[in-house]
């Protein structure tokens, strides 16, 4: 886990929550987080991507198994400039820490049609968006409701190794 917007003044935010939990609503902070069962964390790295206007960051973690890179993302919305480059730097960076192995990014990526040249776009709503190297989608994505954890719906969808037999569960 690493945490991302909001987060400045928590002990306030959360006396606060405590008492009225609807009042500060999406406002009250925020995280990226990775959920892995069933296969082995090699490796955990972060990035600040921006700290102004809002703190912005990636997360990932390299499985087990030479299943590759999982990253997840919280991308600026503005100013539009800080947004692309949130994406640039991202991919880059995640570029970077797969090598040549497989890779999966995605989250909130806070564009509407992000681009990822050499990635496949394998599943989005809005401006939460996967892209995959080295696996393909073995049907659509679907959103699954979150609430009141988030103010997304979660994307999910189930990958395949490319060439390869099933994954080991949904990203």
């Amino acid at each position: 886990m690493v945490l991302t917007s909001r987060n400045r003044g928590l002990f306030l935010r959360k006396a606060l929550s405590a008492r009225n939990p609807d009042l500060l609503a999406a406002n009250g902070g925020g995280c990226n987080a990775i959920l892995v069962r069933g296969h082995a964390i090699v490796r955990h790295r972060t990035l600040e991507l921006t700290r102004t206007p809002e703190r912005r960051t990636m997360h990932g973690v390299e499985l087990g198994g030479a299943l590759g890179w999982a990253v997840n993302l919280h991308g600026s919305t503005h100013p539009f400039e800080q947004g692309q480059a949130d994406q640039r730097l991202s991919h880059a960076t995640a570029l970077e820490w797969a090598g040549d192995g497989p890779l999966i990014l995605g989250g909130d990526l806070n564009q509407t049609r992000p681009r990822h040249p050499g990635m496949t776009h394998v599943a989005g709503h809005h401006v939460d968006h996967i892209f995959v190297r080295g696996w393909e989608a073995e049907g659509d994505g679907e959103r699954i409701a979150t609430a009141p954890l988030s103010d997304h719906e979660a994307l999910r969808v189930r990958l395949r190794a490319r060439g390869g037999g099933p994954s080991p569960a949904p990203a």
